[in-house]
């Protein structure tokens, strides 16, 4: 059984990004894309189906022409952890975004985020733990 199609706006179009991005419009989902500079879609597929906006993600005018107070989700990927924070930040209280999901790469600020309401994926943790658990026979944290 198919999940019901989600309106959902993704903040960075780097390689995560734009990954995301192409595999959630080809699940059947609507989505935006915003990046800072226009040259980041072209790591979008020729099959996204979804909008790109360029312009500033952490800036309220940004996400509401992206119309992001009317998303499901909001996934903040880009590469720097204050631009996520802040990006998650206004999604979450400015503008209502009911879930919104942000990469970290400071396991130490994963706290900052929860307690916002906003849930993370730290690339280092999830990095770090792949790398421990390939090492076989050593449990993993």
């Amino acid at each position: 059984m198919r999940a019901t199609s989600q309106y959902i706006v993704v903040v960075g179009c780097g390689r995560l990004g734009a990954y995301l991005a192409n595999q959630l419009s080809q699940r059947g989902h609507s989505v935006v894309v915003i990046d800072v500079d226009r040259r980041s879609f072209r790591h979008l597929s020729a099959a996204f189906s979804g909008f790109k906006i360029e312009a500033d993600g952490t800036e309220v005018a940004a996400l509401r022409q992206a119309k992001a107070e009317k998303a499901d989700l909001l996934l903040a990927t880009t590469r720097r952890d204050n631009v996520n924070l802040m990006v998650a930040q206004v999604a979450k209280q400015a503008l209502g975004v009911p879930r919104v999901i942000a990469r970290v790469f400071d396991p130490e600020r994963e706290e900052s985020y929860r307690g916002l309401g906003v849930e993370t994926v730290c690339s280092t943790v999830v990095a770090g733990d792949t790398f421990l658990g390939r090492l076989g026979g050593e449990e993993q944290p």
